[in-house]
């Protein structure tokens, strides 16, 4: 019914910058609050940033504020998230989600993977040393 995918992954070092994307369907695109998500090895799934419906509105963890920027591509009806300064912590596989309910105006701590009802299949950013 909905389906995201994702792109982007790769391998990079300490300090450098990626970009991913999640493409969506436009009935999606638009109605849906989207976000994104990390698992590494061992750890379970963490929030890393969410957009609203309209773009104007953020919302990210504070593991990675001030070095990650999501926003939203009408054109091309995908979601980004720019990843700068990264860190070999930030080394996982990140997940695009979406989810009609989820508010991003009135969010105040870390939505759970619970609360998003779609996901892609998720893109291995590798961060080296």
């Amino acid at each position: 019914q909905v389906q995201l995918v994702e792109s982007g992954g790769g391998l990079v070092q300490a300090g450098g910058s990626l970009r991913l994307s999640c493409a969506a369907s436009r009935r999606t695109f638009s109605r849906y609050t989207m976000g994104w998500f990390r698992q590494a090895p061992g750890k379970e799934r963490e929030f890393v940033a969410a957009i609203s419906l309209s773009g104007r509105s953020t919302y990210y963890a504070e593991s990675v504020k001030g070095r990650f920027t999501v926003s939203r591509d009408n054109a091309k009806i995908t979601v980004s998230l720019q990843m700068n300064s990264l860190k070999p912590e930030d080394t996982a596989v990140y997940y695009c989600a979406a989810d009609p309910q989820v508010t991003i105006a009135t969010m105040t701590r870390d939505p759970s993977p619970s609360d998003f009802g779609s996901w892609g299949q998720g893109t291995q950013v590798t961060v080296s040393s």
